[in-house]
C-alpha cells in the first residue's frame, strides 16, 4: 500500500514538472512570437515613411532648388535604409533617415510659401504620424524584448530556455552618441 502511495507522488510530481517546462517553453515561444510581431510593426512603419520621403522631397525641391546638400543627404539616407538586413543596420539607416528628415524640414521652415503648400502640408503630417507610430512600435518591440530576456535569463525558466537554445535578442537602439545629437542647420 505504502508503495502505491509513493508511486502515485512520483508520477504527481513528473506530471507538475512536465506541465511547468510546457508552460515555460510555451511563455518563451509566446514572447519570442511578439518580438518578431513587434519587429515587424516597426518594419511596416518604416516602409510607410520610406514610401513618403519621395514625395515630400520633391514638394520641397521645388522651393527650395539650391538645398542640394540636404536632398542628397535625405537620398542617400534612404538608399541605405533599403539595403538594411539586420536589426543593427536598420536601426542605424533608421537613425541616419530621422537625421536626414529633421534637416529637411528644417529646410522648409526657411520657406514660408512652402509650409503653407497644401500638398507639402499633408505630407509632413503623413510623416509626423508615422515617426509617431515608429517610435510606438520602437518602444514596443523594446518592451517586448526585455520581457524575453528577462525571462530566458532568470531562474527557473532560464534552465529551459537553455535546453531549448532560447537565446537574447537585440533591442533597438541608437548605435553611436553622434546619432543622439540634434541635427543643427545652417543656412548662410
Amino acid at each position: 500500500m505504502a508503495l502505491a502511495i509513493w508511486a502515485w507522488v512520483i508520477i504527481a510530481v513528473v506530471v507538475i514538472f512536465v506541465i511547468w517546462v510546457i508552460a515555460i517553453f510555451n511563455s518563451l515561444v509566446w514572447l519570442r512570437n511578439r518580438i518578431q510581431n513587434a519587429w515587424a510593426q516597426i518594419d511596416v512603419q518604416l516602409k510607410r515613411r520610406f514610401d513618403l520621403i519621395p514625395n515630400l522631397v520633391e514638394t520641397v525641391k521645388g522651393y527650395a532648388k539650391h538645398e542640394k546638400e540636404t536632398f542628397k543627404m535625405v537620398t542617400e539616407a534612404r538608399n541605405i535604409m533599403s539595403k538594411a538586413t539586420s536589426l543593427k543596420e536598420k536601426a542605424k539607416a533608421d537613425n541616419m533617415l530621422s537625421g536626414a528628415l529633421k534637416s529637411l524640414f528644417a529646410v522648409a521652415e526657411a520657406y514660408p510659401t512652402l509650409r503653407a503648400n497644401e500638398n507639402f502640408m499633408m505630407l509632413q503630417e503623413e510623416l509626423s504620424g508615422t515617426e509617431s507610430k515608429i517610435a510606438y512600435s520602437r518602444q514596443f518591440y523594446n518592451d517586448t524584448v526585455l520581457k524575453y530576456n528577462t525571462k530566458i535569463q532568470t531562474f527557473p525558466s532560464n534552465i529551459i530556455a537553455n535546453m531549448f537554445k532560447f537565446t537574447d535578442k537585440e533591442f533597438f537602439k541608437t548605435e553611436s552618441a553622434e546619432e543622439r545629437k540634434v541635427v543643427k542647420v545652417k543656412f548662410d
